[in-house]
């Protein structure tokens, strides 16, 4: 098909006497992405997560702090653990008042007033402080609203501080009995004590049945009482009961201090 002479060339085609002209170049825009916005939340998340993590590192040396007091008031052979709780810690930490803490320990010893010797040995320990408040942040002293904790003292433990021979053995016998074994030959003699509270500070343990086992065969644990000298003020043994476990002993008190002794 041959093209047609009379029509028209089109305008880049058309010449001004210095032959064709260029044809024309269309160009596409891109639309620019505004990174403003964008920018703004990476630091918006930059900002809080370093507030989490400052949050949780001052928190973690507050526990750590704590813990030293607790440890030098209760007289404790180690540090115990403590945490803090309630999120964010530092509106707490500002306020100078924790509304909930709780302290946990295992195998711990204190030093104890007894006939057998003068350390006691508590298996484990659990205590939970209400409304701990301190003055400044270099004070070594700290009030509590309520202070509340149980105290497990094993079997074991419980005949080194009261003196008892190799070869009789501790066991639970009822709420508040302790049943002591002696082996002697083919027969097994046993000896019923009661343990119970005698004092703010102080847990007496009194043979009331011997079962047919001579006296001096139970040592100093026929009559002896554990006296627990390091008890913040205002803490006083408010129970004492036996379990499968041992002997559990209850303190509480309110209004109490805790200080770290330099």
């Amino acid at each position: 098909m041959s093209a047609d002479p009379t029509r028209p060339l089109p305008e880049w085609w058309q010449t001004q006497g210095q032959g064709p002209a260029e044809p024309p170049t269309f160009v596409i825009q891109k639309k620019r992405r505004r990174k403003g916005p964008l920018i703004a939340l990476i630091t918006v998340i930059v900002i809080l997560v370093l507030l989490v993590v400052s949050d949780r590192v001052a928190n973690a040396y507050a526990e750590n702090q704590m813990a030293s007091q607790v440890q030098s008031s209760l007289g404790l052979s180690g540090k115990p653990s403590v945490t803090i709780h309630g999120f964010p810690f530092w509106t707490q930490l500002i306020a100078h008042d924790f509304k909930n803490v709780t302290i946990t320990a295992s195998n711990e010893t204190i030093n104890s007033a007894s006939a057998g010797g003068g350390t006691l040995e508590i298996a484990s320990l659990n205590a939970t402080l209400h409304g701990l408040h301190f003055q400044g942040f270099s004070s070594n002293t700290a009030t509590v609203d309520q202070f509340n904790a149980t105290a497990l003292i094993t079997f074991t433990a419980l005949g080194s501080m009261g003196g008892v021979p190799q070869g009789v053995t501790l066991s639970y016998a009822g709420p508040n009995q302790v049943k002591a074994t002696l082996s002697v030959g083919p027969l097994d003699l046993s000896a019923t004590a009661t343990v119970t509270q005698s004092g703010p500070n102080q847990i007496h343990v009194h043979v009331t049945n011997f079962g047919g086992i001579p006296t001096d065969q139970l040592g100093n644990f026929g009559n002896f009482t554990i006296t627990i000298p390091k008890l913040p003020a205002g803490v006083t043994i408010q129970s004492v009961s036996v379990t499968q476990q041992g002997v559990m002993v209850s303190i509480a008190g309110v209004n109490t201090t805790l200080s770290q002794n330099s």
